[in-house]
């Protein structure tokens, strides 16, 4: 609290005010600005505590009335389709609600937000034409309806689409949010998981400056228009990457904030100032902050209040006091907030209702245009709107409007609709309205023909997503003949191979340009710090310093074209970043191929939701998932060793996730995703596992490639046998594997077949294809699961060893027709060797051993007791705790 002074010179006090005044009056706020600051600078240098750091200026308009524009639009006209669009996206959620049952949806949401599009959509938001690219505007996922709503009378949507709002499966409706899946013309981004609108929005301006800086696209003055609501701002993920856009000054993105002061079942700030909160942090972050407080009606009150009254009320009132005196109405805020006589005699001359007509700056379509024609004009910092809203305005302020309940309100009453019709001046009649019927202006009015104009005017429709085929030449798999030829007698890890992949990839004439590695801090963990020499790391500045490892080969090199994005400890950061690139094909027309390479126990489970969201906005590119696996990573225990990314990754419809055992694999994956991405343009991306264990690599084996983008394929045949048995192994415990495969020919003449799985579960999800192909076929002959297909002609049970949970291996039971033995590492992890992990686990070469024994003899065709030897042989304790015991 900072403490108070008595004025023990007030005509000085005066003389300095008036001399700040004068400033200002002649020579403009900037130069106020200029002068404050310099001033604060030079008394911190005379040791002078100020406490002075304005994050948080008075809770008015930041821009005063005197420095409004001339509004360009006609507002009457404007307020009728605002009217129109309103109605629509009521009638969409109530005709939803009455007719298909239980299907829901958000009333409350674009009641609050609408102007704030409106404004936009009328004269900012820009459109793609055909020669140029447009704006990029992420739009609030629980207002979608009002998105619907004007794409009707756009001509978009037909009546039929919004009838089947939230009724997909029938091919002809619509979604609840923005799926840019489910409609892929329509939607460009998915936001509606709450917070990552916001940090892609981030992500996909700073892509931008990172494309122009790389001379890729030429910089087009682009936006990045960023619309949530306060309480979306408590996600983390709100805020992440605030500190990242004021750093690099991104004068192309525009955050709007509608604080209509509630969450779903209460206040944001009850007993704060959530606008106040929000300005401080993003100032603290070198942004640009412009308050939308109070609508036009405000001002004549703010002209009248000489001594700054009002506006130190309002300061002081807390957001559940405000609320509180708007749901209350005129009376009560004129006790409540006007309760001084200095302030009661702003208010003489109104009456209650007038007073009840104060409103907020949320739906003045005048203090918007200021706020975003100021927005756009800024430079050097990125710009966040503040603005205050009421939560279902419009909707009744006896049962809805600004009140608690308002985000569940899912009804209106006849009374509640005529009322609403009536506010808005909706040219319904009572059976229309009843009816809940959808409404537009006749098509040659004066409001479709302005509507029309307007998007004419800024290039077309938004949201739209248009995509423009643009198939990319990639590398034939004979550019990776180092990779595919193997190690010879060195030793080399799956991730050293990774690097001699991008290596290839960075020298392409064709695709170098358009690869984009992508670090949080890891680079040299995993050992490709080349690429810091190679191509450098992007830096919006370059490099204003001398690194101290200059000297050295590999030096840390920033460039103003460097092509690494090197996020720092963020790998939500990151993931933003890789979806900026990875949609880039749709979004600027310029495909790129990004690579994120991070901590595999990293991946899946810290950011699988941003993951779900780029295959929703159909994401093309790689995830590769390092240092992988429960017992790869020497020492590190149980936070850093992954034993279910690869399970999850399955759940995700477009991953294509594999787990190499050796580098020729990944030479091979790679190389097939690069065709599947940029030539034949599929929307799908691969999630790829890299361990940092070093291993001889073998050369490829001739015919591999079909098997090993399906899922296995047969590393070597065991030959003839009395007992046979077929092993499973993947990634880095294949070698496992193969060591088991010698000790239980020499040891039991055993004979094994080995299989390379490279992935379970795209081996599931063929398996699954088929099982469905029969099902509803019965009578036809289907094709019998690749798995199936590759076991036909080899026998014995399976055994599969895996670095991943038994789960994992276990997805493909239901297609492996005979006794089936699965090994995982399910469990908490532990720090130790390599060699103790997989004993400990249960996966290494002697437990693969017993299972195949124990497969054996579950079949009837060796004794009990040739397990129980094998046991004692390895010296394996059967009392040694369970590793999935807590």
């Amino acid at each position: 609290m900072a403490k108070e002074w008595s004025d023990s010179d007030p005509i000085e006090t005066k003389e300095w005010l008036d001399a700040l005044t004068s400033l200002v009056k002649y020579e403009g706020k900037e130069r106020a600005q200029f002068i404050l600051e310099k001033i604060l600078k030079h008394a911190e240098k005379q040791g002078v505590a100020t406490g002075m750091a304005q994050w948080v200026t008075p809770y008015i308009n930041t821009i005063p009335v005197d420095q409004q524009p001339t509004y360009p639009g006609d507002l009457a006209l404007e307020a009728t389709i605002e009217a129109f669009i309103r109605w629509n996206a009521v009638a969409m959620v109530l005709n939803a609600k009455n007719n298909a049952g239980g299907v829901g949806g958000h009333l409350s949401s674009f009641a609050s937000i609408a102007t704030l599009y409106e404004v936009g959509m009328n004269h900012f938001f820009r459109g793609a034409t055909k020669d140029k690219l447009g704006d990029f505007v992420f739009f609030q996922g629980h207002s979608s309806e009002g998105n619907y709503a004007r794409a009707y009378l756009e001509g978009r949507l037909t009546e039929k689409n919004l009838k089947n709002f939230r009724q997909e499966v029938n091919g002809e409706g619509i979604s609840s949010y923005p799926h840019p899946w489910l409609m892929p013309t329509f939607w460009q981004f998915a936001t509606v998981s709450l917070g990552l609108g916001l940090l892609q929005g981030v992500y996909q301006a700073r892509f931008l400056k990172y494309l122009e800086n790389r001379k890729l696209l030429p910089a087009l003055d682009r936006k990045v228009w960023v619309y949530c609501g306060d309480g979306e701002m408590d996600e983390p993920e709100s805020i992440a990457g605030l500190a990242l856009a004021g750093r690099e000054k991104l004068d192309n993105l525009i955050f709007v904030v509608n604080c209509n002061l509630q969450r779903l079942d209460g206040l944001v700030r009850g007993n704060g100032k959530i606008v106040q909160e929000l300005e401080g942090i993003f100032r603290g972050a070198g942004w640009n902050v412009i308050k939308v407080l109070w609508d036009s009606r405000w001002d004549a009150l703010f002209k009248k209040d000489k001594s700054g009254a009002l506006a130190k009320r309002l300061s002081e009132c807390v957001d559940g006091d405000l609320q509180t005196a708007y749901v209350r109405g005129g009376a009560y805020t004129r006790e409540f907030l006007f309760n001084t006589d200095e302030l009661k005699a702003l208010v003489a001359d109104l009456s209650d209702d007038d007073l009840a007509q104060l409103n907020r700056g949320a739906h003045d379509a005048v203090k918007i245009y200021t706020a975003y024609a100021a927005a756009v004009q800024h430079k050097e910092q990125p710009t966040v709107i503040l603005t205050l809203g009421v939560k279902g305005f419009g909707l009744g302020t006896k049962t809805t409007e600004g009140r608690n309940v308002a985000h569940n309100s899912l009804e209106m009453s006849e009374d509640e609709l005529q009322a609403f019709r009536d506010r808005f001046n909706i040219p319904l009649t009572d059976k229309e309205l009843s009816s809940l019927n959808f409404a537009k202006p006749e098509k040659d009015s004066d409001e479709m023909k302005y509507l029309h104009a307007q998007r004419e005017k800024l290039g077309g429709f938004l949201p739209s997503r248009q995509v423009i085929s643009q198939p990319l030449v990639v590398p034939d798999l004979s550019a990776f003949d180092t990779i595919l030829h193997g190690s010879a007698d060195r030793t080399m890890s799956t991730t050293m191979s990774l690097g001699r992949i991008l290596n290839v990839l960075l020298k392409d004439k064709n695709i170098a340009q358009r690869i984009v590695p992508i670090f949080s801090d890891e680079v040299r963990t995993f050992g490709l710090e080349a690429l810091f020499r190679q191509v450098g790391i992007y830096s919006s500045v370059g490099q204003l310093y001398t690194p101290e490892d200059k000297e050295q080969f590999l030096f840390y090199h920033e460039a103003k074209n460097g092509q690494v994005l090197e996020e720092g400890i963020t790998e939500a950061g990151c993931m933003a970043s890789w979806i900026a690139a990875a949609t880039s094909y749709a979004t600027n027309r310029f495909p790129m191929i990004p690579f994120f390479t991070y901590y595999s126990m990293f991946g899946f489970q810290r950011v699988g939701d941003l993951i779900w969201a780029a295959g929703d906005m159909r994401a093309r590119g790689f995830l590769i998932g390092a240092t992988a696996g429960r017992t790869t990573l020497e020492g590190e225990g149980l936070q850093h060793q992954d034993g279910t990314s690869l399970l999850t990754a399955t759940t995700v419809p477009n991953c294509r996730a594999y787990d190499p055992a050796f580098g020729y694999e990944m030479a091979i994956i790679i190389q097939h995703g690069l065709s599947e991405m940029l030539t034949a343009e599929k929307d799908v991306f691969y999630y790829i596992l890299a361990m940092n264990e070093r291993y001889i690599q073998p050369p490829m084996p001739t015919g591999v490639e079909a098997g090993i983008i399906k899922g296995m394929y047969l590393y070597s045949e065991g030959g003839k046998g009395k007992h046979k048995v077929q092993l499973f192994g993947s990634g880095t415990i294949l070698n496992e594997v193969i060591a088991a495969a010698e000790l239980l020919k020499k040891d039991f003449e055993v004979v094994a077949d080995i299989w390379s799985v490279t992935s379970f579960g795209e081996l599931q999800r063929d398996g699954m294809a088929v099982e469905r192909a029969t099902m509803l076929a019965p009578e036809k002959n289907v094709t019998m699961p690749y798995v199936e297909q590759c076991l036909q002609n080899h026998e014995g049970p399976v055994v599969a060893a895996t670095d991943y949970v038994h789960a994992y291996a276990n997805l493909i039971r239901p297609y492996v027709p005979r006794t089936y033995v699965t090994l995982g590492t399910d469990g908490f992890g532990r720090s130790d060797t390599r060699e103790n992990l997989r004993r400990f686990f249960e996966i290494d070469r002697y437990y693969i051993v017993i299972a195949a024994l124990y497969a054996l003899k579950k079949e009837g065709k060796i004794p009990a007791s040739l397990v129980t030897a094998a046991i004692k042989k390895y010296g394996i304790d059967p009392q040694k705790p369970n590793p999935i015991s807590v």
